[in-house]
C-alpha cells in the first residue's frame, strides 16, 4: 500500500503545483487589456479637420497648392497661425506687409534656403577652381572665368553681338558629359548675347579657328538654381569649344 500511495501523493502535489502556477499566472493577463486599448489610441490619430462644405474644400485646396509649391522651393516649415492670419488680413483688406514687401521677404528666404542646399556643391567647385588656377597654362579673368588655349586660331574675334558657329562638349567636375554638339553631329549656331555669361565672355577671347577649354564658375553659368535635372545648382562647368565661324553681326 505504501508503494501505491507515493505515486498518488506525488501526483496530488504536482496537480497542486500546477494549480498554484495557473493562479499566479492570472495577473499576467493584464497586458491583453493594454493591447485592446491600441485601437482607441490609433483612433486619436484621425484628422481633426473635416471638409464639411465647398468653402472648406476650396480653402484646404489653396493650402495644398501653396504648400506644395513652397515645399518644392525648399521651404520646410511655416507658422500655420501666421499663415492663416496673413490670408485673413488680405481678405479683410488690411495687412501688416504690402504685397511688394511680402514678395521681397519670401524671395530672400527662398534664396537662403536654396543657397544652403547647394552650398556643398559651391564649396567643392570653388576649391577645384582655386587649385586649377595654379596650373600651368590656365588663365583667369577678372570675372572668375578660367580658360586654356588648346589651339590659337588666326581669324577675327567675335563681339558680344555676333552670331557664332561652334562645336563644343560640356562636362561636370565629375567628368559627366551633359551636352555635345559633336555627338549630335551638327555645330551649334547662336547669338553670343543670348548664352551664359561665361560663354559670352570666353568666346570673345577666341579668334576664329581657335579651340579653348573653359572652366566656368556657377555665377557665370546657371547660378544657384542650375538647369533642370542635368546641371546641379552651384555647379562649375567645363567646356571644350571650337570656334568655327562668325556667321553674322546682329
Amino acid at each position: 500500500m505504501k508503494k501505491c500511495m507515493l505515486p498518488l501523493l506525488a501526483l496530488m502535489i504536482g496537480t497542486a503545483a500546477i494549480a498554484q502556477t495557473k493562479s499566479v499566472a492570472k495577473p499576467a493577463a493584464k497586458p491583453t487589456t493594454a493591447v485592446k486599448k491600441i485601437p482607441s489610441a490609433v483612433a486619436t490619430n484621425k484628422p481633426s479637420f473635416v471638409l464639411k462644405n465647398a468653402l472648406d474644400t476650396l480653402s484646404y485646396a489653396i493650402g495644398v497648392l501653396d504648400g506644395s509649391f513652397f515645399k518644392t522651393q525648399g521651404l520646410s516649415a511655416v507658422n500655420s497661425m501666421a499663415l492663416g492670419q496673413g490670408f485673413s488680413d488680405v481678405m479683410n483688406g488690411k495687412t501688416m506687409l504690402s504685397p511688394e514687401q511680402a514678395d521681397m521677404f519670401v524671395r530672400a528666404e527662398l534664396q537662403k534656403s536654396a543657397r544652403k542646399k547647394v552650398q556643398p556643391t559651391i564649396d567643392q567647385c570653388n576649391q577645384f577652381l582655386a587649385e586649377n588656377a595654379k596650373k600651368k597654362g590656365v588663365i583667369k579673368t577678372a570675372s572668375g572665368l578660367q580658360y586654356e588655349v588648346i589651339t590659337m586660331g588666326t581669324g577675327e574675334k567675335p563681339k558680344d553681338t555676333s552670331v557664332v558657329k561652334v562645336h563644343y562638349e560640356g562636362f561636370l567636375l565629375n567628368g559627366k558629359k551633359f551636352d555635345s554638339s559633336k555627338d549630335r553631329g551638327e555645330p551649334a549656331t547662336f547669338p553670343l548675347n543670348r548664352v551664359i555669361r561665361g560663354w559670352t565672355e570666353g568666346l570673345q577671347l577666341m579668334p576664329v579657328g581657335s579651340v579653348f577649354k573653359f572652366y566656368i564658375p556657377y555665377d557665370l553659368a546657371y547660378g544657384e538654381q542650375g538647369s533642370g535635372d542635368v546641371i546641379p545648382g552651384g555647379a562649375t562647368l567645363i567646356f571644350d569649344v571650337e570656334l568655327l565661324a562668325i556667321v553674322k553681326e546682329q
